[in-house]
């Protein structure tokens, strides 16, 4: 069943849940084929030439379908078996200083969104987890020195978000359950060298 945003803010509204805990991007509606841009892959030494660099950009502020490409540090395949659905689109958000990655499958939703972010501060980075994983309707994850939460939001949302100084981690998937959440994120830390 296709829901629209509408139907998904709605959903959420009455599962008790603030429109702030919805995946962070425009709703969008996919293709049919995943679009076969390229970009440049990011390696563990790409990003520890941006540690220390922050995006500048408030903790809070939500991934945008802003360029039709790969994600440079998740493998498609990858991220569609994890998650358990087809891809059929996806996009980057380069604003943050590592791209957000936005997955599609079938429904307008995303299946899945990484916010990677190298903020000024690691109380910037508990904000962007906070932000992303709520204290009141989550669970404290605690794995490697990386602190955080996991809960599911709403009836096909769930979040992982996990900081490590000032360094957070950001994953939403459409699932019913944080495992899948929580392997991507871990694919993208260890992807990225973090």
């Amino acid at each position: 069943m296709r829901l629209s945003l509408l139907t998904t803010l709605v959903a959420l509204t009455l599962a008790g849940c603030s429109a702030e805990t919805t995946p962070p991007t425009a709703d969008t509606a996919p293709t049919d084929s995943v679009t076969q841009a390229t970009s440049k892959d990011l390696t563990a030494e790409d990003n520890a030439a941006n540690q220390g660099a922050s995006d500048k950009l408030a903790p809070n502020t939500p991934a945008e379908p802003l360029n039709e490409e790969l994600c440079p540090y998740l493998d498609t395949q990858w991220v569609a078996n994890t998650n358990g659905q087809k891809m059929t689109r996806q996009a980057t958000d380069p604003r943050f200083e590592t791209p957000a990655c936005i997955f599609w499958s079938y429904p307008d939703a995303p299946q899945a969104t990484v916010i990677v972010r190298h903020l000024d501060s690691v109380e910037q980075a508990r904000a962007a987890v906070d932000w992303a994983a709520p204290i009141d309707g989550t669970e404290p994850v605690s794995d490697n020195g990386w602190e955080g939460g996991r809960g599911v939001l709403g009836p096909e949302l769930a979040v992982y978000a996990v900081q490590k100084g000032p360094t957070a981690v950001l994953v939403w998937t459409n699932q019913v359950q944080t495992l899948k959440a929580e392997l991507i994120a871990q694919e993208a830390i260890k992807n990225l060298g973090l």
